[in-house]
């Protein structure tokens, strides 16, 4: 598989060398438009479906159920059941080449929908807070444009719909982990993969950066082993709330004093919990957290760093302590070259060629496991109301993006899908 990636990686660079900049001819530019406009009300009837009906991650079977109908009812050839609950349709082009795709993320996430919207969730304590029910929607009218121009299309299209976006039940493996390890990235074998989240921005403007664009997503967990004993007599124990309350301290100074500030990283302690009485010293203090790193060396200081701080910290004064650190999802790549190839596509998608860099966020998504088998490249949606001066944030409770995103979604990703396989086509047939 390394082979293969570094295979396909020289691929683009010389595409970048040999092939001039390149997007969407005028009659497919139209016939896209046009394309989006008869299907535009159906596909928000379909993602408004889907909001009012989410499933957490491995429970996404009617919305798995609502994509596979219409994937079938188009002709292409479907695949549903893939790491559970996924559903993969292949759209072949009447023309050979290679084989690329897209992928959306479907899952919810557990919060209590609280925006006011006709179209509310009817599930207790269960959102489409981040925006998969778009990104379904988004995907799902983009294999209904491109059916219609399947005689223009030089080489196939996968269209991924993928489960447990939002990471597994515990002790599961997740969802891109599941649906390569099935084997979504095969039969036929991938060239490049594409990917986008919504994002609380203004409408229409397109974001990406190269390289990395997401954060690697780690997390740990702190035991603090002290003695017990009564509050009045605390000299007879080993306070593990005293110990745990350094620790925070430490591990809060630890970025800040020991890694390099222009390679950005964070650590987050999001739950604490110990002791069991009001008059009684803490035997024990749990700290549970989160690490987000942009460089693989910061990944491995940072983890080697905070065991060395808790070890000092809690055995000088006579506790124990039990440290793990769970490396979960590496960081989202936006491969180079594939990515410098796209961008005239890209700009052309948008109105006025609203194409904005970014700074890599310290999110995370398990795309990045798909970019670590092929070249991906990965862009951020606005769906923000121009309207609206403060709309809700990602995982709010009142999320609700501009549903006048999906036609701009559609189309951006017509655009990155026609003009990958155009490019690659040439490049195979010598034109340069």
């Amino acid at each position: 598989m390394k082979r293969k990636f570094q295979i396909l990686s020289i691929l683009f660079s010389v595409l970048c060398s040999v092939l001039p900049a390149s997007s969407v001819d005028k009659r497919t530019a139209a016939d896209i438009e046009r394309e989006i406009e008869k299907i535009r009300q159906e596909i928000i009837k379909v993602r408004r479906r889907i909001h009012m009906d989410p499933q957490l991650a491995y429970h996404e079977q009617e919305t798995a159920n609502i994509v596979s109908g219409r994937l079938t009812s188009l002709g292409l050839d479907v695949k549903t059941g893939i790491a559970k609950t996924g559903v993969v349709g292949l759209l072949r082009g009447s023309q050979p080449g290679a084989t690329i795709a897209v992928r959306a993320d479907m899952d919810a996430v557990a919060i209590q929908e609280l925006a006011d919207v006709p179209f509310k969730s009817l599930n207790p304590g269960v959102m489409h807070a981040t925006g998969h029910d778009l990104h379904t929607a988004i995907v799902l009218g983009t294999a209904f444009v491109l059916n219609e121009l399947k005689d223009r299309i030089k080489g196939n299209i996968k269209f991924i719909f993928q489960p447990a976006g939002e990471g597994p039940p515990s002790g599961e493996e997740g969802g891109a982990a599941l649906m390569i390890k099935e084997g979504v990235l095969d039969n036929p074998p991938l060239g490049a993969i594409f990917g986008f989240h919504v994002w609380p921005e203004n409408l229409g403007q397109v974001f990406t950066a190269p390289e990395a664009i997401m954060a690697n997503a780690d997390s740990f967990q702190i035991t603090i082993k002290g003695k017990s004993a009564q509050g009045t007599q605390p000299q007879e124990g080993v306070d593990a709330i005293a110990l745990a309350s350094q620790v925070v301290m430490a591990l809060q100074t630890l970025i800040s004093r020991n890694i390099d500030p222009t390679d950005p990283a964070l650590l987050t302690i999001g739950k604490i919990e110990g002791g069991t009485s009001a008059d009684l010293i803490a035997d024990r203090v749990r700290l549970e957290g989160i690490v987000r790193t942009l460089s693989d060396a910061n990944r491995k200081k940072i983890s080697r760093l905070m065991e060395s701080a808790v070890k000092g910290i809690v055995h000088s004064f006579g506790g124990d302590y039990a440290f793990s650190f769970a490396e979960n999802t590496p960081s989202v790549y936006n491969h180079p070259e594939l990515m410098a190839l796209m961008m005239p596509s890209l700009a052309d998608s948008v109105a006025d060629g609203k194409v904005s860099p970014i700074k890599p966020q310290m999110m995370a998504d398990d795309f990045a496991l798909y970019s670590q088998k092929i070249p991906a490249f990965y862009f951020f949606l606005g769906v923000k109301n121009p309207r609206q001066p403060n709309p809700a944030p990602l995982y709010s409770p009142y999320f609700n993006p501009d549903e006048r995103a999906i036609g701009i979604g559609i189309k951006t990703l017509c655009y990155l899908l026609l003009d990958c396989l155009e490019q690659q086509s040439r490049l195979e047939k010598g034109a340069f």
